[in-house]
């Protein structure tokens, strides 16, 4: 496993203005890559990418429109892209009882569902007219196991795991890798109110540090469809899935 050089590489990181993007940013920066930095927060995106002498787009990932057109600043300002990192999320999607709101459950499924789908097919056109790349999703543990603290969000994590595993075979052989990170609570601000809870439980956190470590991971190993868990106290490597039945 060859240690990522990133020199002449772009990178393009959705959710790239705090917490695990930025954290990324820094790294493939410090590495040699260009970075996009497409997200809401526009002062925190604006003020890391003169940091990283990169660029930011504010971008709404449940817009096509904005990922285009983020994926188009990457060419414009950097000559292309190579990496595609969609990371953006929330948490909360609401229950499904008398409290169930439409408006928050679209939402969270526009954002950590619809983003990761309009970001790889914008990104798709861009990654080939370079040969290959990457293209690494963030989704979650809880794609992995039950998450009965928050069905919504368990639901869209796991339909990104299901897509990451069907487009990993289907663009490999055009030498662009699909990935998925899966990490479990890290320090980050999506974990709002449920951080003092974690803690008094004794749930242990994530440093941010050992999912940065994991994405370099998923880059620098060769395997497509794959859901790299990032749990504390274990290495990270893919999840290994049973082989479902087959008929007799």
């Amino acid at each position: 496993m060859a240690a990522f050089d990133g020199t002449g590489k772009v990178a393009l990181i959705t959710g790239g203005s705090n917490g695990i993007g930025a954290a990324v940013a820094r790294r493939l920066a410090r590495a040699g890559a260009r970075v996009v930095l497409a997200d809401v927060d526009a002062d925190a995106g604006a003020a890391l990418a003169k940091e990283l002498d990169g660029a930011f787009v504010r971008c709404d990932v449940r817009e096509p429109a904005d990922s285009e057109a983020a994926v188009a600043t990457a060419v414009e300002r950097f000559g292309g892209l190579d990496v595609a990192f969609l990371n953006a999320g929330i948490a909360g999607g609401g229950r499904l009882d008398e409290t169930f709101d439409p408006a928050v459950y679209r939402r969270a499924m526009g954002i950590n569902l619809d983003g990761v789908v309009y970001g790889v097919h914008a990104a798709l056109p861009a990654l080939r007219s370079r040969g290959g790349g990457n293209i690494i999703a963030t989704a979650s543990m809880a794609a992995l196991t039950a998450t009965p603290f928050d069905p919504v969000y368990g639901a869209n994590k796991a339909a990104v795991v299901g897509l990451v595993r069907a487009l990993g075979p289907t663009y490999e052989p055009e030498g662009i890798r699909v990935n998925a990170l899966c990490p479990s609570f890290a320090d980050t601000a999506i974990l709002g109110e449920m951080k003092g809870q974690l803690q008094e439980s004794g749930f242990p956190i994530l440093e941010v540090s050992d999912v940065v470590e994991a994405f370099m991971r998923i880059l620098e190993a060769d395997g497509v469809g794959e859901a790299w868990y990032v749990v504390p106290g274990r290495p990270s490597e893919p999840f290994k899935f049973r082989g479902v039945p087959g008929p007799r």
